[in-house]
C-alpha cells in the first residue's frame, strides 16, 4: 500500500498536480498559492521600477524573465508618509508599515481558476492620490473570487512621484506632456490585464474598473480619457468622481503645473531635472511644494472632464457610484456661531442658500450640518453632477446608492457611524479584516453588497436573484438604493441640498 501512494504521488507530480499554481504571463511565468480554494498572485511586475532615469516617465514595459517568478507577497506600497491610524481610520485601512518605495509598479490576482472565461474586477485604491497600496487588508480578493470574479488590484505611484509637471519633463516624453504619471499607471495596469488576464481565467473582454475615494475619482478620469478606450466595460465609484473643480479633479492645465514644477525643482537647488532625478527618493518626499495631484495635460485629459462628457466623448460604460451618510473628511464641528461665520466668509451674499439647507439655529443642528455638508461638497456633488451629465450625454444606465449603515463601535469614541471607507470591507465582503464588533445585521448586508458587486461586474447590472430590486437611477425620481438594516429604493434624500450646491458651481 506504501508503494502504491508513493507511486501516485510521483505520477500526479509528474502530470503536474501541485498546489503551487502557475500561469504564463507574457513576460514570463509566475507562481503563486492557493488560499480557501482561490489562487493567489501577489506582487505581479506590470511596468519596470520607476526608478533612477525613469522617475517622472509614463510606465515602460517590463523586462521578461526566464525562471518562473515567485509572486506570493505583496510588493512595496508606493513612496508616502508612514501610515499612522488618524480620525476614523484604523490600521486595517491602511498600508502596512513596510515596505514603502518607489519600485511599486506591481499588481495582485485572485482567481477561482483559469479554465473559464470569468469577469474581471479591477480595484483602484483611494488615499488622496497622496498615500494608499493595494496591500491594505480590506482591499483583499479571495471572497470576491469565490463568486467566479477575477479580482485585480494595482499599485500606483501617488504624490509628487506621481504628478510633478517640468517643461523638461514635457520635452523628452514622446507625447509632449508630463505630470499624471500614477494614471498612466493605471492604464498600463488595464493594458496588462488586456494582454494577460485570460491566462488566469478571466475574460478581457469583460472587465469592470472600481475604486474608493481618490480611487472613485480616478474612475472618473478614466471614464474620460481616450488613453483608456477599450479597456474596461464598466465601473464602479465609491465616493468620489472628478467632474466639477475640486482639489482632486484637473483644476491646472499644463503651463501652470510646469511653473510649479519648475519652482518645485528651484527649491530643492536643481538647475535640471537630471539634478531632480539624482536626488533619493527620501529627499524627493520630504521636500514641500510640487504638484501631487492630477491635471489636465492635453494627453491623458486632453479637455476638461466636463467638457469631454458634454460632448460626449467618455467611455460610455454602465455606472454604479454612491456615497456614505457619513463621508466626511473635516474635524470636529464648530459651533454654530463659528459655522455662520465660516459659511458666511465662504459664501458671501450667497450664504443665506447654504443656510438654507444647511442650518445653524443651535450647536447640535450646526454640527449635523457641517458633516452633511462636508459629505456633499466633498463627494455626493460629484456623483450628482457625474450621474446627469452621463446620462444626458451617454447611453449607459447609473445605479446609485448611499450607504447609511452604521458601523458599530466598542465604545462612543469608536462608534463613527456610516464613516468614510466603511463600505468597502461591506462590498468585497472582508468584514473578517476589521476589528469592530460586528452583528448579524452587518455580516447580511455585506452579503448583500457584495452580491450586487458581483453582479455588477458581470452584467452592468447589480440586481439579481434574492436581491432588493435596485433601480436605475434617472434625473426624474432621482432613485437611489439605501443599503442599510433595511434596504431599498428610496428618492434622493438629500436632492435639494445637491441642487443648492450645484447652482453656487455655475
Amino acid at each position: 500500500m506504501k508503494l502504491y501512494f508513493s507511486i501516485m504521488i510521483i505520477f500526479l507530480s509528474v502530470i503536474g498536480f501541485s498546489q503551487t499554481p502557475i500561469v504564463q504571463t507574457s513576460s514570463g511565468k509566475v507562481a503563486g498559492y492557493i488560499e480557501n480554494k482561490i489562487e493567489v498572485f501577489k506582487g505581479i511586475p506590470f511596468a519596470e521600477p520607476p526608478v533612477g532615469a525613469l522617475r517622472w516617465k509614463a510606465p515602460q514595459p517590463v523586462q521578461p524573465w526566464k525562471d518562473v517568478k515567485t509572486c506570493t507577497s505583496f510588493s512595496a506600497s508606493p513612496m508616502q508618509a508612514d501610515p499612522k491610524p488618524f480620525m476614523v481610520w484604523s490600521k486595517e485601512y491602511l498600508i502596512p508599515e513596510k515596505p514603502i518605495s518607489e519600485d511599486c509598479l506591481y499588481l495582485n490576482v485572485w482567481t477561482s481558476g483559469s479554465n473559464a472565461k470569468k469577469p474581471v474586477f479591477v480595484y483602484i485604491y483611494g488615499g488622496g492620490f497622496q498615500s494608499g497600496g493595494t496591500a491594505c487588508p480590506i482591499y483583499d480578493g479571495v471572497a470576491t473570487a469565490k463568486k467566479d470574479v477575477v479580482f485585480v488590484s494595482i499599485n500606483y505611484r501617488v504624490g509628487i512621484f506621481a504628478f510633478l509637471s517640468h517643461p523638461e519633463l514635457t520635452k523628452e516624453a514622446p507625447y509632449h506632456s508630463s505630470g499624471n504619471y500614477g494614471l498612466l499607471d493605471m492604464i498600463a495596469g488595464l493594458k496588462w490585464v488586456k494582454e494577460n488576464i485570460a491566462a488566469f481565467g478571466g475574460d478581457p473582454n469583460q472587465v469592470t474598473i472600481g475604486g474608493q475615494s481618490a480611487g472613485a475619482f480616478a474612475v472618473n478620469f478614466l471614464c474620460a480619457s481616450p488613453l483608456a478606450k477599450g479597456l474596461f466595460k464598466g465601473a464602479i465609484a465609491e465616493s468620489g468622481g472628478s467632474i466639477l473643480a475640486s482639489s482632486l479633479r484637473p483644476s491646472l492645465k499644463l503651463a501652470d503645473a510646469e511653473k510649479i514644477g519648475l519652482k518645485f525643482a528651484h527649491d530643492l537647488k536643481c538647475t535640471d531635472i537630471n539634478a531632480l532625478r539624482n536626488k533619493s527618493a527620501e529627499e524627493i518626499f520630504k521636500a514641500t511644494g510640487g504638484l501631487k495631484s492630477p491635471i489636465e495635460d492635453g494627453y491623458f485629459l486632453p479637455a476638461s472632464i466636463m467638457d469631454i462628457y458634454q460632448n460626449g466623448k467618455q467611455n460610455d460604460v454602465p455606472l454604479l457610484m454612491g456615497w456614505n451618510q457619513e463621508d466626511i473628511v473635516a474635524g470636529p464641528p464648530v459651533s454654530a456661531a463659528n459655522f455662520i461665520t465660516q459659511i458666511n466668509k465662504q459664501y458671501g451674499e450667497k450664504s443665506s442658500q447654504i443656510l438654507a439647507v444647511y442650518p445653524a439655529t443651535n450647536d447640535a443642528i450646526a454640527a449635523k450640518s457641517q458633516k452633511e455638508l462636508s459629505r456633499d461638497q466633498t463627494f455626493a456633488i460629484q456623483e450628482f453632477v457625474w450621474s446627469a451629465t452621463q446620462l444626458k450625454s451617454g447611453k449607459s444606465p447609473v445605479y446609485i446608492y448611499n450607504f447609511n449603515r452604521q458601523l458599530p463601535g466598542y465604545t462612543p469614541a469608536t462608534e463613527y457611524g456610516a464613516f468614510h471607507t466603511a463600505e468597502v470591507a461591506f462590498a468585497y465582503d472582508n468584514l473578517k479584516f476589521v476589528e469592530r464588533p460586528f452583528t448579524a445585521v452587518d455580516h447580511q448586508l455585506a452579503t448583500r453588497m457584495s452580491n450586487y458587486w458581483a453582479n455588477f461586474i458581470n452584467t452592468g447590472n447589480p440586481n439579481g436573484k434574492d436581491l432588493p430590486v435596485w433601480n436605475k437611477y434617472d434625473v426624474t425620481k432621482n432613485w437611489v438604493m439605501i443599503l442599510d438594516q433595511n434596504s431599498g429604493n428610496q428618492e434622493l434624500p438629500n436632492k435639494k441640498q445637491l441642487e443648492t450646491l450645484l447652482q453656487l458651481y455655475k
